[in-house]
């Protein structure tokens, strides 16, 4: 299938795309369910865009038990799979995510592959409004109705990890080997900690680059990076710079799967235990805002700030922020209310 991932991309063929409708497709595969099996399978996979449900609140619906729910549930997926018609449902889709996990070195991050693949359906499928009400509702329906489909339909043709201790959720082709991307990993981690200081996006890729194993794997890690897809990453779901992202598959799959590697609202990355990556504190928060800004700031702007990023739900407050900002010999007075870091003095 030589190009079949570029060529849907590049010339937005309608008729693949409309075979990576996600609604088109469960909608179809339901058609035989009764209405309790139906409404039980997509209240448990939030394929209405919600949360899923527990199987105690569906029981309580239906005046079911838990377990006559699961088996409702279990009855349900089995009878879809021996639907005579079902391979025809899911072939292109099947086809399209195979070539994608090929693209990045067989590995995806599953949240990373329902976001592909709902910008795929949704967006170069519909001339749809990405600053609308009803659109991040419209992306959710998708990205939940994918994920079922993949977990519980393709689960067969692919390795669907759960979330462990190295990686996150994600999906692997068949028979793939994880060992390129164990080691790369684990000394790219290590690296991290010597330098101890975080990265943008192509500071991560220039020291993944860098480090040995990558000149040890770099045949299996650059072997299928070769279709251009940059129009998926141009969504505005994706944060980096699309030709980026397309030109680094791999090693940006990479980055996006790894467990310990986490982005912060700046755009660096670092380990995820790093305050600077999770400010657990008011003060590390304030640090952050600081930094990102590289100039002093006024006391009330810094709260305001804080506010605006929401690295959590807890609101600051400037009374809070200015006694931080008094009490901790990191932060220095510039002006009247105003503060900078101590350490921009001797850089």
């Amino acid at each position: 299938m030589d190009n079949f991932l570029e060529s849907i991309v590049r010339d937005k063929r309608s008729e693949e795309l409309s075979k990576l409708n996600a609604i088109q497709i469960v909608n179809s595969l339901f058609s035989d369910l009764m209405d309790r099996e139906r409404d039980i399978l997509t209240r448990r996979f939030g394929l209405n865009g919600d949360k899923n449900e527990t199987l105690e609140k569906i029981g309580q619906l239906h005046k079911l038990t838990r377990e006559r729910v699961r088996q409702i549930e279990n009855a349900s997926i089995k009878k879809i799979k021996r639907l005579d018609n079902l391979s025809n449902y899911l072939v292109t889709l099947k086809s399209v995510v195979e070539e994608l996990l090929k693209e990045h070195g067989g590995l995806l991050r599953r949240d990373f592959l329902l976001d592909i693949l709902t910008v795929m359906s949704l967006e170069m499928n519909n001339d749809v409004d990405i600053n609308s009400a009803e659109y991040e509702k419209n992306r959710q329906v998708y990205k939940n109705r994918f994920n079922f489909i993949l977990s519980k339909l393709l689960d067969d043709d692919f390795d669907l990890m759960p979330d462990s201790s190295n990686f996150n959720a994600s999906v692997k082709l068949k028979e793939e080997s994880l060992e390129h991307f164990e080691k790369l990993s684990k000394d790219l981690l290590s690296k991290l900690e010597s330098l101890n200081k975080t990265f943008d996006t192509e500071g991560v890729l220039s020291l993944l680059k860098s480090l040995d194993s990558y000149s040890q794997y770099q045949d299996k890690l650059e072997a299928n990076n070769s279709a251009d897809i940059t129009p998926i990453f141009k969504s505005q779901i994706f944060p980096d710079k699309a030709e980026i992202i397309n030109s680094n598959k791999t090693l940006y799959s990479l980055m996006q799967a790894l467990k310990d590697l986490e982005r912060n609202k700046f755009g660096y990355w670092g380990k995820a235990d790093w305050q600077e990556i999770k400010p657990k504190t008011i003060n590390d928060k304030i640090y952050l805002v600081l930094k990102n800004a590289g100039k002093p700031l006024h006391f009330t702007e810094i709260a305001s700030k804080i506010n605006e990023i929401k690295f959590d739900h807890k609101n600051a407050n400037p009374a809070t922020v200015h006694n931080e900002l008094i009490l901790d010999e990191r932060y220095v007075l510039t002006g009247r209310g105003m503060y900078g870091l101590r350490e921009w003095q001797n850089a």
